[in-house]
């Protein structure tokens, strides 16, 4: 059954054209092609720039925080109550009006003081401003190593003026050295972004986080084995110049240099738009989809490759949404970090509070009013 199911899956016509077989793809003289069996490589790539990270942020990026001046926020911890406690880890983080009323008469506790616990709590578990800095700051790294590799490796390819060159003599294109390199480097990156996901600043878009990680790694992953590598190599650049700007931004602002910080963000947004809902869907989707039926009839893997392209372009639409909210933002009041990041809250402005200060003041103003006629 085993054997079955291996016969299926490495099925030529799965993968390649239907004038081509694995056969036709072994290593020659001449060249050399890229192999299933090199993708075992990316798991301890992954691991090794897991513990790159780790020695990054202790040894780099944290005495960085210090010089900046970059603090966690003090926060008060949550008293003890197992009645909230419980209720806050098998229910709800944030509880409704009727949840808190009902709170309130199992622990004999005034609402404002509920209101508190659970902020309290909720702060507990959000990750620390300094935390940030340091995430960022890698990526941030990773990313503009990985954006100045790809141009040294790409800028003297055909393919890079002439998108028709992409498909010349596919698949039989010889695999070159910088190439192995540039795809390893980066699914192990995006590999160890995965694994890390569950310690990692939960973010607003952790579904599309982890969606586009998938979808990235099964993306290359399929375009190595099919030999769709010049054109996995385009994708992978065109993604990082924004990112680094992205990084870049995020860094600056946490270091409170906020005009810098907004003024690279608003560069940032413009090369998104530019590289993500421009270049790649009418670029680089365009050559994939109708350069190749011009060599050879539409097969499986020209579909599924298409299909995770276009997926991908689906959660740049919704990225470039946040991320034009984020640039208002930006432009009208103060951005504060991630826009996608759980933000702090102030534990002593509840509902309660805030309704009494707003009474409080109202009276004091209508007093004041009085005593002045």
């Amino acid at each position: 059954m085993l054997q079955t199911v291996s016969d299926w899956l490495w099925w030529d016509r799965l993968w390649l054209p239907g004038n081509v077989s694995w056969s036709d793809l072994e290593d020659n003289e001449d060249c050399v092609y890229a192999k299933a069996s090199q993708l075992y490589a990316v798991v301890p790539c992954a691991l090794c720039l897991l513990f790159v990270r780790y020695l990054f942020e202790r040894y780099l990026a944290t005495p960085l925080a210090n010089s900046w001046g970059i603090r966690d926020r003090v926060r008060l911890k949550a008293e003890g109550n197992h009645v909230l406690e419980s209720f806050f880890c098998s229910q709800k983080r944030a509880p409704s009006q009727a949840d808190v009323s009902s709170l309130c008469k199992k622990t004999s506790w005034p609402e404002g003081k509920v209101h508190i616990w659970f902020r309290r709590r909720r702060n507990q578990e959000r990750a620390g401003l300094r935390k940030r800095f340091c995430e960022a700051s890698w990526r941030c790294v990773f990313y503009f190593c990985a954006f100045v590799y790809g141009v040294m490796a790409l800028y003297d390819k055909p393919w890079l003026y002439n998108l028709r060159e992409v498909w010349a003599g596919f698949p039989k294109q010889s695999l070159l050295l910088s190439q192995y390199w540039y795809y390893l480097l980066e699914m192990g990156f995006y590999l160890s972004l995965l694994l890390s996901l569950t310690f990692d600043v939960k973010r607003k878009d952790f579904n599309e986080q982890v969606i586009h990680h998938i979808a990235t790694l099964t993306l290359l992953g399929f375009s190595w084995i099919s030999n769709y590598i010049r054109i996995g190599t385009l994708v992978m650049a065109v993604h990082d110049s924004a990112d680094i700007l992205l990084e870049g931004a995020k860094v600056l602002n946490y270091a409170k240099w906020h005009l810098t910080a907004n003024a690279m963000f608003v560069v940032f947004t413009a090369l998104f738009l530019l590289t993500r809902v421009v270049i790649f869907p009418f670029w680089l989707i365009h050559c994939t989809w109708v350069y190749p039926v011009e060599l050879y009839p539409p097969f499986f893997g020209y579909y599924f490759f298409n299909v995770m392209l276009c997926i991908l372009q689906i959660l740049h639409i919704y990225w470039a949404d946040l991320i034009l909210r984020m640039l208002f933002k930006c432009l009208f009041s103060k951005l504060e970090g991630d826009d996608r990041s759980d933000e702090d809250e102030n534990d002593s402005d509840t509902p309660v509070e805030r309704n009494h200060k707003l009474s409080h003041k109202n009276g004091s103003g209508g007093r004041g009013r009085a005593n002045g006629h």
